[in-house]
């Protein structure tokens, strides 16, 4: 699992950046700028959103290791504070992470502290061996990756 750059795409977009990357827990953060916002000058519900799966896939793939590959399969995320402008953390902690499966808790808070959302992502584990048809054969890991 090498080769993936994890500061390209939408992380790109969004201005990801990636503090703490572990199996146990991952940080990164985003300045609130006008991109992000939607028209009443709050954050987008789909930037809050992209910010938790991001948070939960790697750390499901960093826990998962070279055991294979992991997929989202629902993301569920609750907006709690309106904010428009800004710096917000968004920090992934495991909830189960099991042979099959994994679910992740993740909590971005704003530079006060405050919880401004809240997301849970339940991911697939793909093993090695069995390969997803159209995937990409590359996959995030923490020491495949700049900071």
């Amino acid at each position: 699992m090498s080769g993936f750059d994890r500061n390209s795409g939408l992380n790109e977009t969004l201005g990801f950046r990636f503090g703490e990357v572990t199996p146990e827990r991952v940080a990164l953060s985003m300045d609130v700028t006008p991109a992000v916002l939607q028209p009443y000058g709050i954050v987008h519900g789909g930037a809050w959103c992209s910010l938790v799966e991001t948070a939960a896939s790697m750390a499901a793939a960093a826990w998962f290791g070279d055991r294979g590959r992991v997929v989202g399969v629902s993301n569920h995320t609750d907006f709690i504070r309106a904010i428009g402008s800004g710096t917000v953390e968004a920090v992934a902690t495991p909830v189960h992470r099991g042979r099959t499966q994994q679910l992740w808790l993740v909590e971005i808070t704003d530079e006060q502290g405050r919880l401004v959302a809240r997301g849970q992502v339940r991911l697939q584990n793909i093993p090695a061996e069995e390969g997803v048809p159209g995937l990409r054969s590359t996959a995030p890991t923490p020491e495949s990756s700049p900071t």
